[in-house]
This record gives C-alpha cells, structure tokens and sequence, in this order.
C-alpha cells in the first residue's frame, strides 16, 4: 500500500487527453483530500533530455521514468506525469512535463509546450525550470523560446498568482542571471502592463547544481540541500509563492481537469471565476457525499424506526447530534473552498437535510397527537366516572393534553431548523373539541333520554289508571300529577345540566323540550285511550252490569230491576277502581270506590284537558245520549241533534279534540247494540228462574193430597222399609234428575225437552250404573284420594252422557246453573250473539 502511494500516475497524455480515472486513482492512493490547502504543486519545464526526470527523482525521490544515455537521446516523458514526493512535509505533489524543443513534435508543433506551460503555471506553486549553464545566452539552446512561452502565457491569466520560478542551472559555471530581464522586456505586453516588471508575476529563484555525471556525490549533497528548502515551503517566507488562489485539495482532480479543458479550447483562463466554480462543484459534491451518507446512515435509520413505532423520547437532541456530525464533517472538508460559496452550499445541505428528516418529524407529531388525543379522552372518561362536572372535567383535560403535546413537540425541535408544530396543535386542538362535543352531545342524549324515561315511567300507568278510573276529578288528578312530576324531573335536570355549562338558549331549549315531552306522554297516553274508549266502556257496563253494589256476582231470581240496572251500567253505574301504585309520589288518590261511569270514560276521553278551561262535553253528552222523559226529549231534540253533528267541541281546540261529537255519537250507538245482548241474557235468566220454582202445586192441591192420602201416609211411616225404599228411589232420581238437567232441558220446550230425554236417559242410567259397580269392586282398604261428593258424580255422569248424546237445540242458561257458574270461579261472562262467544271478566 505504501508503494502504491509513491507510484507515478499519467496526469495528461501525449495526445493532450485528461486522464481522469488515473488521476481519481492516484488521489485516493496518496488520499491528497485529506491534506486540505496543506500540499503544494512542483512542475518542472525544461528541454528534452535536460535531465528533468532525474533531477526529481534524486530530488523528491520519485519513480519518473529516466532517459537510457546508451540508447541515445530520445523523448522519455510524454504528456505530463504525476507523483508524490517521499519525507517531506507539507504533502508534495510534482509534475514531469513532456520536454520542449524536441524532435519528436518538431519545431513548428509548439501548441503543447505552450498548452504544457500555461497548465503549469495556472496550478504550480513552484515552477522549475532546468537549464544546462553553458546555454545560457543561446537562442534556441537557452530556452528563449520557452522563457517567452511562459512569459507570453502569464498575460492570458486573468489574475495570476505569484508564483516561483526557480531556476536550475545544471552544471553550473560564473554566468550572470541579468539575462532574463532582456526576454521579459521582449514579450509583448498589453498597455496596462507594458512597464510592470518581472517581479511583480514571479518570485525569482536561481539555484546551481554540479555535473551529475562527472561529480556526482557533490550533485547529491547540493541535492540535499535544495531538497531542504521544499520542506515547510508553504509556510511564511517558505519557497511557495502567493497561495490566494490555491484550490483545496480535494478539487485538486476537477480543478486541473477543467484548467486543461480550458487551456486546450485556448480562452483566456480566468483563475478567480476557476476558483469559485471549482468551489461550487466541490462543495456541491461534498454536500451530496453527506447526504446521500446520512441516509445509510445507522443511527438516523434506527431513529427513523423508532418514530415509526410511535413516539420517541429525546428525538430532537439524537437528530441534531447526527446531523451536526455530517455538518462539521462537510465543514472540515469545505473550510479550504470560497467562502461564500461554502456557505451557499452547507445552506442548501442543510436545507436537503431538513426535508429528508422533515417527514419523520411530521410522523413524530402525528405520534404525539395521537397519545394526547388518547391522554384526553381516557383522562375525560375518568373524570366523568368521578362524578366531576363535563365542562371543567373537559377544560382540566384538555389543558393537560395540550400540555403534554407542547413538551413532546418541544423536545422533538432542533435548533437548525424553524420546524412549527402549530398546525398538528391545531389538529389536535380540533379533534379535542370535536371529541368533546361528540361526547356531551351523547352524554346530554343519555341524561335526555334518562329523564325522559322517568317521566314516562311517572305518567304513563298512573295516567292509564286514573283514566280507567274516568271520575269527575280525572282530569284534575292528571293535571296535579303532570305538573308534580314534570317539576320535580326538570329540577334534577336543571341540576344535571348545569355541570355541561350551557349557553342561555340551549339551557332553555333541552329545558322546554323535556316538559314538552312530558306533555307529550300524557297526550299519547291520551290517545291511547282514545283509541280503545269502546272496549273500557264495555267492559265497565259488564262489570258493573253483573255484579251488585258489594261486587259480589249479580243472580238474576226474577226480583231485579233489569232496566234500572241497565241505565246505571250505561251512564251511573259504581265502579271499584283499581288500587293506585302507591309509590308515585304525586298520585295521590283515596282507595275508594268511584263513581264511574260509561258516558263518564266517553266524556273523559272526548278531550285533552291540561289547560285547565271548563267545557260541556259531559252534559252535552248526558243530555243527547242518556234516556230522558218524553217533555224532555221533544224539548232539547233539535239542540242534541245540532251539538253531536259538529266535528268539534265547544270552546275545545281541534289539537285538543281526541273524539268529535259525531265519532261520541257513534261511539255511544255501538256500545247499546254490542250490550243489548248482555241484557237479554239476563232477562232470560229470570225468566227460567221463574219457570223453576214455579213447578211445585198450588197450596190447595197440597193441602187435598195430604188428606185424600192420610191412609197411606200412615201405611208408610207405620212400615220403615217402604221409607227406604221411597229414600233410594228419591236418590236415584234425584242423580237422573241432575244428569240428565231436566230443567235446562225443557226450557226451551216441552217437545225439545223430551225428545232430548229420551236420547240421553239410557247412556245416563249405562254410565250411573257403571259407577255403581265400579264402587262396589273397590278394595275396602283401598286409599281415596278425595271425599266423595254425590253431586259432583252426577254432574261428571252428566258430562259422560251429554259425550255420547249431542245436544240439539243450545240451552239458556238457568238461574241454578249462571248461580253455580258465579260460585265455583271469580269471573262474570257475557256471551256476544254476534261470534258466540263468551267474554269473561275477572
């Protein structure tokens, strides 16, 4: 690796082409980017096979290829070479350009000695030029051509810096130096130069050495000694000329590359400009070296990872540490380039850097919102559960929030860059806000709808029972209950509502909603009853039609006033209420029994009366639908007629109205012809009760029976045996009697009757005597499970017989039977003729 340092590389060749790969070998070989302005360029100009070769490797102790003195004199070194110089400090790069004046090209190819000479000077601190002594005041011999080449060439720099011209006067003899101002003065100069002397472009050195070949260890020592002056030679007072346009090192490649490109189109080289665009390039390619360095770089991916993950503690201060690193690396390697041209291009690296790095920031306070937006909603959902209120609960938590994203959006700043986290904060600011009022909208819902419940839960069945009940002070109760319980919920959700801090108008508006929907629930309430006002006023007149004033079941003897009753059960009939939940704290009612009534619950339900105004809806009712005496009802027909025509009530409003007049009209129409039938039933019940008492004999007919029979009267109690057979026989007909219900079977005829008797008698006497056998082959110690109970056998005789023999007509119920139906079980039946069924109201 050593040697490799050391080894000579081609820099132009002979065909004036830039060798670039060798040169960008040859760089990172003797790593000259690394020496900044420390290193110095030596070329050296001379004659063909003046010894330059030799002279540099026994100065420098360099490897440039040597001319072979037994081959004769030839070209040796083509083009322009590079090499490294070994022990001296700074780093010292020299270059062995092609000879002049020779042979090869010819005397009239001079385009590259002069192209050769301008390059040297253009990138040479030290310029030496090798002369034999004994040339010296030759024409051609003497370099005269070549001095004026590199006089004439200083004219086409636009600014050239001083550079040092040291002579090397080989084989050296008394020759006097005076004899360079005679060729400076020769050269053609523009007029603004033409008395500038040679001083002012060229530090002048003459140096002489011995005859290498004929005193060669006194060349050696002499060597050594000018060796020693290329030591520090860039120091002050050190043997470099002026160094202000020396181009850093590593542009050394790019600056010598574009000198020679320019110098070979032949314009004027204008080393200032070189020098600031060699800077832009270097600097430009040294600030993409970083970057594209920083995105490989290990520590910034792993960084990059973690933000991916989430949020990363200390993100700020780990960024800024890795890129003040590429910073101070691009610093250090640009220190030695233009000023402001470094600046511009560490501003713009700095820039690229930013926005490589900007997105992961961007993901970091992504990061950031989501866990205080998730801080927020969590710290809100606790503090709810505490019972705290929602507007301080919402303004304590996202304050903490906010604060917690202020910190880590703080922490992830770098002071490089002017990163602003105000529009993620403002993000987060509105999704706060929107999440809280998202939840108060859903929590007012919940508290809303709570209170609604309640008050639903407080009116609905407590509204249904007083309207079942349907007294003179229904409404009143309605009303008193309304009014309690909507003050008593709107003063809880007053309460409630004012942890949400409410403007004025929504206070008031959820305030007059929820009484709105109070109102609302007793209306609906209403409605309902409204709708199912004909089934309440039936079953009222059935219960109270069938049952007496101690609700006991009514058994019609023959001795009630069927039309009396029938006029209570449809306007004035008693009516047991139902017992009120006694909880309600505002339904306050006396158990007792109310005074209810059919046109009363038809009155009732006719109108909405939470207003409190009087109306006549009851009397007009009682006065058009209740019978009246005949004066009257001529009296008041045209009035009755014209009050239920009207679709609506007087001084009731249409909103209000939940039955009109008419619909009252026809309402009342159909409850007499659907109760008529209940009436009928139950005359018919009386009249088959009079028909079955009325079986015995007239008192007369008793009387002459007793003494027309004495005789055998006094046979049968004198004899005990006909008793008991006359008490068997009374036994047995007893049981056909009740099996075989001869009463209900002749009520409906005597024809009827018997034709009936004599299909079920035979099956009745089979299924009698059946029992019979079947009690005596009974085991005497076998257990019964239940008394037995004569009539029952008979009346389970009666169901087997009636089995077997259907009826043929359908029986009216008598009273014997409609008397055991209200005893054996708590329920009244009305049979409806209209679908045959029977209606059964506990």
């Amino acid at each position: 690796m050593a040697e490799e340092e050391y080894r000579s590389a081609q820099l132009i060749d002979g065909e004036g082409e830039y060798n670039d790969a060798g040169v960008e070998n040859f760089m990172k070989a003797t790593r000259l980017a690394e020496c900044g302005l420390s290193y110095v360029v030596v070329s050296i100009m001379g004659p063909q096979s003046s010894g330059k070769s030799t002279l540099l490797n026994n100065l420098f102790r360099t490897d440039f290829r040597e001319m072979d003195a037994l081959r004769g004199r030839s070209q040796t070194t083509k083009g322009i070479w590079l090499a490294k110089c070994r022990g001296i400090d700074p780093c010292t790069i020299v270059m062995d350009l092609e000879g002049t004046d020779g042979r090869e090209r010819g005397e009239d190819d001079t385009a590259f000695e002069k192209q050769s000479a301008l390059f040297a000077l253009a990138i040479s601190d030290i310029v030496l030029i090798n002369m034999w002594c004994h040339d010296i005041g030759r024409e051609q011999a003497a370099n005269k051509p070549l001095l004026k080449t590199v006089f004439q060439v200083m004219m086409r720099l636009f600014s050239p810096r001083k550079t040092t011209l040291l002579f090397v006067i080989r084989d050296r003899t008394r020759t006097p130096l005076e004899a360079l101002e005679p060729i400076w003065d020769s050269v053609s100069k523009p007029e603004a130069q033409k008395d500038t002397a040679l001083s002012e472009f060229f530090n002048v050195e003459v140096t002489a050495l011995s005859s290498y070949e004929e005193k060669e260890d006194q060349f050696h020592d002499q060597v050594a000694e000018l060796r020693k002056r290329f030591v520090h030679s860039i120091a002050p007072g050190g043997l470099a000329g002026d160094r202000r346009g020396v181009v850093p090192a590593s542009g050394f490649s790019f600056s010598a590359q574009h000198i020679w490109k320019v110098v070979r189109e032949n314009k004027d080289l204008d080393l200032p400009a070189h020098k600031v665009m060699v800077a832009t390039v270097r600097c430009e390619e040294i600030a993409n070296e970083k970057l594209s360095h920083l995105t490989s770089d290990e520590k910034w991916l792993e960084l990059e990872e973690a933000v991916h993950s989430g949020p990363v503690s200390g993100f700020g201060k780990k960024l800024e540490a890795i890129l003040d690193a590429y910073i101070e690396e691009y610093d250090k390697e640009a220190i030695y380039f233009d000023e402001g041209v470094r600046t511009a291009k560490r501003k713009q690296l700095e820039s690229k850097v930013l926005h490589l790095v900007h997105p992961t920031y961007q993901a970091l306070l992504g990061h950031l919102r989501s866990k205080s937006l998730e801080k927020f909603q969590k710290d809100l959902e606790s503090s709810l559960n505490s019972r705290k209120g929602f507007a301080s609960s919402v303004r304590d938590c996202s304050e903490s929030s906010m604060f917690e994203f202020d910190q880590g959006s703080a922490d992830a700043i770098i002071s490089r860059a002017e990163w602003d986290a105000s529009k993620v904060r403002e993000k987060l600011y509105r999704d706060i806000t929107a999440h809280a009022n998202t939840l108060r909208n859903q929590k007012l819902s919940e508290l809303t709808n709570r209170y609604e419940d309640k008050l639903t839960e407080a009116l609905a069945e407590p509204v249904e029972s007083l309207f079942e009940a349907a007294g003179n002070d229904t409404w009143a109760s309605i009303r008193n209950l309304y009014h309690c319980e909507t003050r008593n919920a709107l003063s809880e959700f007053s309460t409630s509502l004012s942890g949400f801090e409410l403007d004025k108008v929504s206070f008031d508006e959820r305030i007059t909603n929820l009484k709105e929907f109070a109102k609302n629930v007793v209306e609906k309430k209403a409605k309902e009853e409204a709708a199912k006002v004909l089934i309440r006023m039936k079953d009222r007149f059935s219960t109270v039609f069938s049952r007496d004033k101690d609700s006991m079941p009514r058994v019609w003897t023959g001795k009630e006033n069927v039309r009396k009753i029938t006029k209570d059960a449809r306007a004035a009939a008693p009516f047991m209420t139902d017992h009120v939940n006694s909880k309600r704290s505002c339904f306050e009612i006396h158990a007792r029994s109310s005074s209810g009534y059919a046109l009363k619950l038809l009155a009732v339900t006719a109108a909405i009366r939470l207003d409190e105004k009087p109306d006549k809806i009851e009397s007009t009712l009682m006065s058009a639908l209740m019978d009246a005496p005949v004066s009257l009802v001529r009296r008041t027909a045209t009035t009755t007629t014209e009050s239920l025509a009207s679709s609506t009530w007087e001084v009731v409003s249409p909103s209000n109205t939940l039955i009109t007049p008419v619909q009252c009209k026809s309402l009342w129409r159909q409850f007499k012809t659907e109760t008529e039938y209940t009436v009928t039933q139950a005359i018919s019940a009386q009249e088959a009760h009079k028909r079955s008492n009325s079986v015995l004999p007239p008192p007369w007919a008793i009387l002459a029976i007793l003494i027309l029979g004495f005789n055998e009267l006094m046979v049968l109690f004198r004899n005990p045996l006909y008793l008991l057979l006359l008490f068997v026989m009374f036994l047995v007909f007893k049981a056909l009697w009740v099996q075989l219900d001869v009463a209900e079977m002749f009520q409906n005829g005597i024809l009827p009757g018997i034709l009936t008797l004599s299909t079920r008698f035979l099956p009745t006497v089979m299924n009698l005597l059946r029992k019979l056998a079947d009690e005596g082959a009974r085991p005497p110690n076998a257990p019964q499970t239940t008394q037995n109970n004569p009539l029952l056998d008979a009346q389970s005789l009666r169901r087997d017989s009636q089995r077997h023999v259907p009826s043929l007509t359908t029986q009216a119920p008598n009273a014997s039977s409609l008397s055991s139906i209200t005893d054996s079980s708590p329920q009244s039946c009305v049979e409806y003729p209209t679908a045959n069924e029977v209606s059964c109201t506990s």
